[in-house]
């Protein structure tokens, strides 16, 4: 692989979809570590919590660690000036996808009847994590009017 080519991948800014693509599969890749991490620390090994509980807490750190990757490496451009409406319209886009994550956890553990929680939970962030880089992506991280 071209150096110059995995220096752009890593380092620096770059309105490349692809490259912030990459990027936030990336920074998806440590939020999904924590995510799921917590997701089996509180549902099988020490609160015992339900699924839905265990996933919604591996969600919300997976929320924090993915704002502050993409801002600080993922995206070059911010659509707004408020950082407070960003961080409003970033936690309000987490939220719908944390709705999707337990609509598609239920669509899989109860309609499906997939036996295997984790299964279950592996498969929404795989669908969710597509919801949430468009949305992002389109909302927040493009060349548009500042707000």
């Amino acid at each position: 692989m071209n150096g110059n080519l995995l220096n752009k991948m890593f380092r620096g800014n770059t309105s490349l979809v692809v490259v912030q693509f990459f990027r936030y599969f990336c920074s998806g890749g440590l939020a999904f570590l924590v995510d799921k991490t917590l997701f089996v620390v509180t549902h099988y090994y020490t609160l015992h919590l339900n699924n839905y509980w265990a996933t919604s807490i591996g969600f919300v750190a997976g929320i924090i660690i993915t704002y502050l990757l993409s801002i600080f490496w993922v995206f070059d451009e911010r659509r707004l000036k408020n950082t407070f409406l960003e961080i409003l319209i970033f936690v309000v886009i987490g939220v719908v996808g944390l709705g999707l994550m337990n609509l598609f956890m239920w669509i899989f553990a109860e309609v499906l009847t997939i036996p295997d929680d984790f299964v279950c939970n592996l498969l929404s962030t795989a669908l969710v994590t597509l919801w949430n880089f468009v949305a992002k992506k389109y909302i927040l991280f493009t060349k548009d009017t500042k707000l």
